[in-house]
This record gives C-alpha cells, sequence and structure tokens, in this order.
C-alpha cells in the first residue's frame, strides 16, 4: 500500500498527458483517517464515472458498539451515513471543473425504505464506503489539479463530516437505530400474536404523488377500529397501538377513493424498515409478503399450475406448464405457484390488477359455463385451502364482487380513509346471498419441474478477446428490469423493488448464477438456496466480478430473486 503523497506524486506526474494515463493511479492509499481505494478508472472523461472506495477503522470512526452489533443494526447505520455522505458530497459535485463527467462525486440516493446497499457496508472492524468520481480532464487531456483538490480537500471534508461520530447528530443517529430496533420488534410480535401485519395508530399512508413517495401534507391520520386494535410493546418508543390484521383471509372493501388500494401500497411496502418521518414507520407486514398480479404476456417456464388451471381444451400438462406469452389468469396462477416455492407466507392482491376470471366466477356464470367446460378454478375457492393447509394468509382488495364476503375471516371496510370492521355485519348478510357449493379438486401443493441450463456462448471473432467466450454484460432499465446478454429480463410488475439498485443487484445474481450454478441439472429452488448462503455470508461481494463491489447495488428480498429467476428466458 502507497501513501497519501505518492498519490500526490503520481498526480504531478501525469497531468497534461492523455487521458489513459490516469489508469496508473489504481491501487490503495493510507491517508491519515482512511485507505483510499481507487477500484477502476473510467476510459475517458464522457464514460461511466471512477469506482472509489474509502475504508476507515471503527476506532477512528468512533461509533458506539451497540450501533454495529447485529445485522440490524450494521444496515440502519450503513443507511444513515450514505444520507449523510450524500449530503455532504452533494456541496461538492462538479466544483471541480471539466469535460464530461470531470468533477462529479456521487453516491447512492436512499429513499423512504432501509435498504442493505454497496455504498455503505459496515463490519465488526471498519465501515466501507463506495461512490464515484468523474476524474477530470480537459478534452481528453489529463487535469491532475482538479483531481487533487477532489481527493485532497473535497473528500476529506465529506468523509469528515458524515463518518465521525464526533461530527454526527447523536440524537438523531439514536432515533435512527433505536426505530430499527422497534420496528423489527413489532416483526417478532407479528408472529407472536398470530397476525400478518400491524398498521400504527396516527399512521400516515397517502403519498405526495405518484412519482413521490414521501408522505401527503395534511392528510387524513390513521385510526384502527377498535376491535382491531392491539398493542406493542417496544424496547424504545414503549407501548403502541394500532390495527393488527389477523392470519387467515382479510378483505379491504369500500368505495372508490376511500383509501383501499393506499392501505394496500402500504402493507406490500411494510416488508421494509422506513425512516424517521415516513409517516409508515411502524406500518409492518410479514417480511415474507408478496405483492401478487396478472401479467398479460410472461414468460412461464415449466410451472405447476394444476391447482388452478386443468382440462385445458389442447390437453396441455399444467403440471409442468410452459408457455412464451401467458394470459393475465395464467401469469397470476403462476405468481402464486412461485411464491409459494419462494416461501410467502402472505399474498397480497388488488382486484384491479388480478384477472377477472382467475379470482371468481359469479353464479350466473357459472349457470351459463358450466364446471365441466372451465379449466380456471377460481382464486376464491381456493383460498381457504391456502391458509388452512398451506399457512398462507391472504389480504385482498375488492369493490365489485360481494362473492369475496364468504371467504373472509376480517372484512374491513376504507371509509373516507378511515378502517371500519365490518366482519360481523358480512357474516349477517352472507346468510342471505348464499354461493353455490362448486366442487373442487383436492388441494395438493404443487411440485417444482424448473430446472436452468442455459446456452454455450458465442465465441468472439475479433478484438482482444477473438477465440474466448462472450462475458455477459449486464444493462440496467430503473426498477423496470435488466439487459442481460441478448436477453431481456423484465420486471416491471414486481411491485415490491423499490429501488433501481435492488434491479441492478437482481441482474449481478442472476449472472452469477449463469456463470457458475446453472448447469442443467439443479432446480431454481437449489440454485437460489446456494445464493441465498453465499449472499448471507459475504454479502453482494459474493457475486463482484473482480476485485471489489462498486456502489450501485441494493440487496433483494428472496421473493424478488424468486421473480427474477421464473422471468429469465434464457
Amino acid at each position: 500500500m502507497q501513501n497519501a503523497s505518492d498519490l500526490k506524486t503520481q498526480l504531478q506526474a501525469i497531468h497534461h498527458r492523455s487521458y489513459p494515463a490516469y489508469k496508473s493511479l489504481k491501487g490503495s492509499y493510507q491517508f491519515r483517517d482512511f485507505i483510499l481505494h481507487i477500484d477502476h478508472v473510467q476510459g475517458d472523461p464522457f464514460a461511466s464515472p471512477s469506482h472509489i472506495r474509502i475504508r476507515l477503522s471503527h476506532k477512528t470512526a468512533g461509533f458506539p458498539a451497540a450501533y454495529y452489533k447485529d445485522t440490524l443494526t450494521r444496515v440502519t447505520l450503513a443507511d444513515y451515513l450514505t444520507r449523510q455522505f450524500e449530503t455532504q458530497i452533494n456541496h461538492y459535485t462538479f466544483r471541480a471543473k471539466g469535460s464530461g463527467k470531470s468533477g462529479l462525486i456521487s453516491v447512492s440516493h436512499c429513499g423512504q425504505e432501509v435498504l442493505s446497499r454497496s455504498a455503505c457496508e459496515i463490519t465488526d472492524k471498519e465501515i466501507t464506503a463506495r461512490f464515484f468520481i468523474g476524474f477530470p480532464a480537459n478534452g481528453r487531456t489529463i487535469n491532475a489539479t482538479e483531481l487533487e483538490k477532489i481527493l485532497f480537500d473535497f473528500l476529506p471534508a465529506c468523509i469528515e463530516k458524515a463518518f465521525f461520530y464526533k461530527n454526527t447528530d447523536c440524537a438523531k443517529l439514536e432515533q435512527a437505530i433505536f426505530l430499527a430496533e422497534d420496528q423489527d420488534s413489532i416483526r417478532t410480535q407479528l408472529k407472536e400474536k398470530n397476525l400478518v401485519a400491524f398498521v400504527a395508530d396516527h399512521s400516515v399512508l397517502p403519498r405526495e404523488s405518484g412519482i413521490s413517495s414521501r408522505p401527503l401534507r395534511d392528510s387524513v391520520p390513521f385510526m384502527s377500529p377498535q376491535s382491531l386494535r392491539v398493542s406493542m410493546k417496544l424496547p424504545h418508543e414503549g407501548t403502541i397501538y394500532g390495527m393488527g390484521i389477523p392470519a387467515g383471509i382479510t378483505l379491504i372493501v369500500g368505495g372508490g377513493y376511500h383509501g383501499k388500494s393506499t392501505l394496500l401500497n402500504a402493507l406490500e411496502l411494510g416488508v421494509y424498515n422506513h425512516i424517521a418521518g415516513d409517516g409508515r414507520e411502524y406500518v409492518i407486514t410479514d417480511d415474507s409478503a408478496l405483492k401478487l398480479r396478472s401479467e398479460d404476456g410472461r414468460f412461464i417456464r415449466n410451472v405447476d399450475i394444476s391447482l388452478f388451471i386443468n382440462d385445458l381444451p389442447n390437453k396441455k400438462d399444467t403440471r409442468c406448464f410452459s408457455t412464451e406469452d401467458a394470459s393475465g389468469s395464467i401469469s397470476q396462477a403462476a405468481g402464486i405457484v412461485e411464491g409459494i416455492e419462494a416461501g410467502s407466507k402472505v399474498f397480497l392482491l388488488d382486484e384491479d390488477t388480478s384477472a377477472t376470471n382467475f379470482m371468481v366466477r359469479d353464479t350466473f356464470m357459472q349457470e351459463v359455463i358450466s364446471r365441466e367446460k372451465e379449466p380456471i378454478t377460481p382464486f376464491l375457492e381456493r383460498s381457504k385451502d391456502l391458509y388452512e393447509k398451506a399457512g398462507i394468509s391472504t389480504i385482498l382488495v375488492a369493490g365489485s364482487s360481494g362473492a369475496f364476503f364468504h371467504i373472509a375471516d376480517t372484512v374491513i371496510q376504507m371509509d373516507s380513509y378511515h378502517p371500519v370492521d365490518i366482519s360481523t355485519k358480512v357474516r349477517a348478510l352472507c346468510g342471505k346471498y348464499p354461493l353455490n357449493e362448486q366442487k373442487v379438486s383436492a388441494f395438493s401443493m404443487p411440485q417444482n419441474h424448473q430446472i436452468l441450463s442455459k446456452k454455450s456462448p458465442g465465441i468472439r471473432s475479433h478484438g482482444r478477446g477473438a477465440g474466448k467466450p462472450e462475458r455477459l454484460k449486464i444493462k440496467v432499465h430503473g426498477k423496470d428490469g435488466f439487459l442481460l446478454g441478448h436477453q431481456d429480463v423484465d420486471l416491471r410488475y414486481i411491485e415490491q423493488i423499490v429501488d433501481s439498485e435492488q434491479t441492478a443487484a437482481l441482474g449481478l445474481i442472476l449472472k452469477y448464477a449463469m456463470e457458475n450454478l446453472i448447469d442443467g441439472q439443479r432446480t431454481i429452488p437449489e440454485i437460489i438456496q446456494i445464493l441465498s448462503e453465499e449472499l448471507h455470508r459475504k454479502g453482494l461481494s459474493a457475486f463482484a466480478e473482480g476485485s471489489s463491489l462498486p456502489c450501485g447495488y441494493a440487496v433483494p428480498r428472496i421473493q424478488e430473486i424468486y421473480s427474477c429467476f421464473n422471468r429469465y428466458r434464457g
């Protein structure tokens, strides 16, 4: 390892040389309070910026050991530090001048949810922060004086203000750590109280707009109905009260624009911890909960959908079903089966985004089209078995069909954003409007047949890699998906992906599996089990190419990893 003075000497030596001379800076340098790593140098000032990493010991940073004692506190502290660091570098980005991305300093932008990111990782020994710097140039001539200003003036000032406990708002940091521990306590108590979700009184559920996840000002605060009110005794906040949604089948109903979908949206994102001030800090859902919807045109490979689809006119085997272009009902059936495989214990559905013929068949339709002529067993007729035989609860938003009332254990009416428990009233009414008894086939857990295989990579015919296999490249399309090689992976309808960095990580994980694990023998669950163990042991660094994982990745849930693999057409 070299010293900071060596870096200064090298910068002076390459000043005014052509841009590729910057490559000589790659390496590690000891500064007074931290170690600087230049892991990747951009090819020119208009290319993606250079990958930079700093490491500093806990002794230097000075944070209390209680703030990084376990995974929960480490992720929370790392999230807090990333937000602080972004605030600091925003004062300095592009203050060094030059062409293209010269002078850019950037790090991950954190949203309302607390995610484990490659931007900042904390171990027992140290803090590692990753970010990007656009190395300055005039045209394609190195401007080392400007880079020296970034590395020796701007960066140390940002690090001192962001990563030193003595310069931190200690009360605000303590609040973040305490909030995370309280949220974790609620998750534990959900299981103890046989609940699948909790919504605290005074929570703010509506969002600012369709493109902003900030809380809506002057919105109606949530207040739980007395019959569903439960208490949660938290280690720091004390006892709080709110609505507990019990395991089983819960129906959320109400008129249009009264808050049904707003409540469901808060519940689907309740699988993540939220920052203070979000309004949904104490909206906590079972962390395996999966939002499901129909996806016309999605790809399905070897999925056992016989629980819902049987006796197709073309005689196609639904116990190992594949299609390049699924209908809404078949895609939703496949999504549920894949959710079961991923270990989800709660399904979240909205009638508005579900295939109508998959969800329910009314009495009149059953009279006109007999059971023998209909290959679909509606979700209405399977939801009880899903709970009683597979332990999977359902939370369903409905607004058009009264048939759902007959299967619900709990019915919540949203009335001008106020929840009302109408379960008793509904049970009385159900007797007046009985459903026709339908005989359905026996419930059996779906069987997995998904063995992944890969095509032999193409051989490069020219350039430095001529004669060698083509390397898979990833191009991320925001939250909506990514391109792996020539294959597009469409994740638009995976609604619990909240950050494009999760999508980037899914691309990284799938690429790693393609290159190391997919062999034409392992099933998707077997592959994901291996990936999960690696992720737990090493984090996303387990899947990095080269020596170091760059900034720009966030850990996805197991549910989203399954969703990604199941949508890969390769």
